[in-house]
């Protein structure tokens, strides 16, 4: 069992009220499907569930969503809040659109929210920096290029940050960094496919058909770092919708954003945000078609990176203490 979100490699958290099920704050189910999904509460991703005991979760979901009182329905979704704290986001049969709009919503708004009270207490404590610099005679030419690169990591995330591992031509993986996103461009050939580019450091990767794909489920988040207002988000369901398929979107997205020379950056925000959503729902169309071997991949990848990160933080003298209390009590 994975204990990963595998969007944003934050913890997904547990839970006391699903005996067979202790991961995540927030359960989405789908009895009619057969679909089960934990709600990351970080970045408000939903991750599909590989296990087998899928159906039984599902019931329980069903029994513990119809006993509480402590809920809300439409006629199509339901939110339910259960004494332990847990929720359970019920689906019925929603039109493709209405759930596009709900699910995306909810995740592209907290995104939003997220990113800008984190760049506006950032650059609060920035501003006081300065000002404590200026009362004390220092001037903001003292701060030289570092001033700028504050601003650009407070905005934009750390550029270093580790955001997905892609594979390359020879069988191995390259971990994609978040300034490696702003040189993702999709691309169109005369024949009308598309391809994505990409450079990761002194790399290029090129990636077709579906390779292309998990690539930029794995990359777009960061592009989207913003999330979308609901705007943002109906014209993004829109151009889905319109579209009809993944292929067809992201070759849509390539077509009308020509002009950009290929630069997904500068893609208009709501064909960002639904090749987004394109390559979100084809992730979970190949797990339901049984590559549950490849979701299990997929969440492997997450918790390393997670890991990776994790240690980023951690300072050489805590790894020593920790090495020092293993010796003493016997552990390699």
């Amino acid at each position: 069992m994975y204990s990963t979100c595998l969007f944003c490699k934050s913890n997904l958290g547990a839970n006391e009220a699903l005996e067979d099920f202790p991961v995540g704050r927030r359960i989405a189910f789908d009895s009619a499907r057969g679909r089960l999904w934990v709600v990351c509460r970080s970045c408000g991703r939903w991750n599909l569930s590989p296990l087998e005991e899928r159906w039984e979760v599902i019931e329980q979901c069903e029994r513990r969503f119809r006993d509480t009182r402590l809920r809300v329905s439409t006629e199509n979704i339901g939110l339910a809040r259960l004494l332990e704290g847990l929720e359970l986001v019920r689906i019925g049969s929603p039109q493709r659109p209405e759930m596009a709009a709900w699910r995306y919503g909810d995740q592209f708004g907290r995104r939003r929210r997220q990113a800008l009270i984190g760049a506006g207490l950032g650059l609060g404590v920035l501003g006081a920096v300065i000002a404590g610099g200026a009362a004390a005679g220092i001037g903001v030419a003292a701060f030289g290029g570092v001033y700028g690169s504050i601003i650009d990591r407070i905005v934009r995330g750390d550029p270093k940050k580790v955001i997905t591992t892609l594979p390359d031509e020879s069988g191995g993986t390259v971990r994609v960094r978040r300034r490696d996103a702003d040189r993702l461009r999709l691309l169109r050939h005369r024949d009308g496919e598309w391809r994505l580019q990409l450079r990761a450091g002194k790399r290029e990767l090129i990636y077709h058909g579906e390779a292309a794909v998990r690539a930029a489920a794995g990359i777009l988040p960061t592009l989207n770092r913003y999330g979308g207002t609901r705007k943002h988000v109906t014209g993004a369901v829109d151009f889905l919708e319109h579209s009809g398929g993944v292929e067809e979107t992201f070759r849509n997205a390539a077509r009308l954003a020509a002009g950009e020379k290929g630069a997904v950056g500068k893609f208009p925000y709501d064909i960002r945000l639904a090749l987004e959503m394109a390559a979100h729902e084809e992730a979970e169309r190949r797990a339901l078609e049984g590559e549950l071997a490849e979701l299990e991949r997929a969440w492997q990848e997450a918790e390393e990176i997670a890991a990776i990160s994790d240690r980023l933080l951690i300072p050489p003298s805590i790894d020593e203490w920790i090495r020092r209390l293993r010796h003493g009590s016997g552990e390699a």
